[in-house]
Formats: C-alpha cells, sequence, structure tokens
C-alpha cells in the first residue's frame, strides 16, 4: 500500500480540492484525509502510479508537491538533517565571505559544490582559504546578524521529539554554527567540520578529517547503531549534492529546495512546502503538531 501526499507552501494554502479529488479518482484512491485545510491532504493506494513524473510536473507548475511513499513505516524514529539552506535559510560560508570580502567568489564555489560539479573537500578547502586572517569574533555577527531558521523547523523536531524520535544535526559547515542552531531547534546531537583560528583569527585551514558526503552516511550507520534502529527508522532531508548518500540511504530522504542534480535522485521532493511538509509526508496532521 501506498500513501499520496499533496502539499504547497503554507503562505500561500493553494491546494484546491478539486485537485485531490482529480487525482484520487484518476489513480482509484482511498477517501482523501486533509491534514489541513488548503494545505496538505492525502489518499491511500494500492499500487505505484505508472504515470507519477508526468503527474508530479503537472502539480509542480500549479505550485503543489506531490509525493507517493509507501504507508507501513512512514512515522521516522529519527531525524538526520543537514543545516546550511535546509535548517538554515542560509549558506554560513557565503554569509562569513560576504563578511571577508569575497563573497562573489565563495558563493559561486558553493553553488557548484552544492550541485556536484566540484569535490567537496577540494571545494571546502579553498572557500575556507579565503576567510584567512577574518576575525573569530565574526562569526557571533553573522550568527546575529544573518542566519535566519528555515520555517516549520521547531515545529518539526517538537512533534518528532514529543513522538520519541531522535534528531542529529549533520553539517559540511562548521561546528560554530551547528552548535547554536541544534540547541535553539532541539537536536540531540551535531557534527560538523572545525574553523581552525589562532590570536583570534581564522587560519584558512579546516579542521581534518573533513566532514563531506561519506561522513554524513557513516552518521547515520553510527547513530542507528547505537539506538538500535535501522535505515528504515530514519527520514534524512538535505539540499546538495554531499547530502545525497544519506537521502538514499535513509527509510525517507526528502530533498528540500534541493539542486535539480539532487532532486532528481530523489523520490521524495519538497519544492514549496517548508520543514512541515516532512511531518506531512509522514502522516501527521496539523492538529497532532508541536509549536
Amino acid at each position: 500500500m501506498f500513501t499520496a501526499v499533496l502539499l504547497c507552501a503554507p503562505n500561500t494554502r493553494n491546494l484546491e480540492p478539486a485537485l485531490v479529488e482529480s487525482l484520487r479518482n484518476a489513480w482509484g484512491g482511498g477517501d482523501a484525509i486533509w491534514l489541513k485545510p488548503d494545505e496538505a491532504a492525502e489518499f491511500a493506494l494500492g499500487v505505484m502510479p505508472e504515470n507519477l513524473d508526468e503527474v508530479w510536473g503537472s502539480c509542480q507548475a500549479m505550485g503543489v508537491d506531490l509525493v507517493v511513499v509507501p504507508t507501513e513505516g512512514r512515522r521516522k524514529k529519527m531525524l538526520l538533517a543537514d543545516m546550511d539552506s535546509t535548517m538554515i535559510e542560509q549558506e554560513c560560508i557565503d554569509e562569513l565571505a560576504d563578511e571577508a570580502g569575497v563573497g562573489a567568489r565563495v558563493k559561486d564555489i558553493t553553488a557548484r559544490a552544492m550541485n556536484g560539479e566540484l569535490d567537496f573537500d577540494g571545494a571546502l578547502r579553498e572557500r575556507v582559504g579565503l576567510l584567512k586572517g577574518l576575525p573569530e569574533t565574526v562569526i557571533a555577527k553573522v550568527l546575529a546578524e544573518r542566519i535566519t531558521l528555515m520555517g516549520g523547523g521547531k515545529t518539526l523536531l517538537a512533534t518528532m521529539k514529543t513522538r520519541g524520535a531522535f534528531a542529529a544535526l549533520v553539517s559540511g559547515g562548521f561546528t560554530a554554527f551547528t552548535a547554536q542552531v541544534a540547541a535553539e531547534l532541539g537536536f540531540d546531537e551535531n557534527r560538523a567540520n572545525t574553523l581552525l583560528v589562532a590570536d583570534g583569527m581564522l587560519t584558512g585551514n579546516v579542521g581534518m578529517p573533513i566532514l563531506g558526503k561519506q561522513a554524513k552516511v557513516d552518521a547515520l550507520e553510527d547513530i542507528t547503531l547505537r539506538l538500535g534502529l535501522t535505515d528504515a527508522d530514519v527520514i534524512a532531508v538535505g539540499d546538495g549534492a554531499n547530502d545525497l548518500g544519506m537521502l538514499t540511504r535513509a527509510g525517507m530522504g526528502v530533498a528540500l529546495h534541493a539542486k535539480p542534480s539532487v532532486a532528481a535522485q530523489c523520490d521524495v521532493r519538497i519544492n514549496f512546502g517548508d520543514l512541515t511538509a516532512l511531518l506531512f509526508v509522514q502522516g501527521y496532521a496539523a492538529d497532532e503538531f508541536i509549536s
């Protein structure tokens, strides 16, 4: 059995009942269940639709995300999340680079690395090298003035944790940022790279080994083994090429506002919804949300 979920951006709430009903009828689905009026609905399916990709494209044109997932085991026991452009709206290294006066150059490297065009480790070392001589105090300034949380993150964490789930933040960014973001959102654990500092200045080097694509998969393996869980118990979310390992390994991998090359390799693609979409695809209705 499968479940089809349709959802839209929470600020537009443009999910039309007519769309849900027409799709349910076309696919021979069960009764529609509204998880949140005008924003998210689901219905049961006996088989995976053969024309899913075609219908998905039509829904995208209407500003609607469409996801079809196995019904069994939808509610996951662990959340494994990327940070930059996933739990926060920015790329922390790009914000630091702006303060260092090399923003445009670093943003270009970041975009190419996240799209899978560059080796992640080499791209990270190159970008960190351009931050050499930046005062360490700038990190706190960027956190206070430039970093904003992705919509729905606090609700996602609070709701899953209330149901007993474990939450881990695993980033190719930096511990100086993950520590604060993890504490603010309620993550149980966070892993990231370390910016090296000497005499109050960034040295232009990053601590080794670099936490990249494989390290996120390692985190999934380490944490599930420690907690007695399996890959199937995990919902992972990210947007960049370095997230693909954990996204394809987890029981449910969510490409959130992801780079095209990343989204193309993921079954669950969220382009309009915020982080509460991860609750809807697990079958949570809005009245079950913990804010």
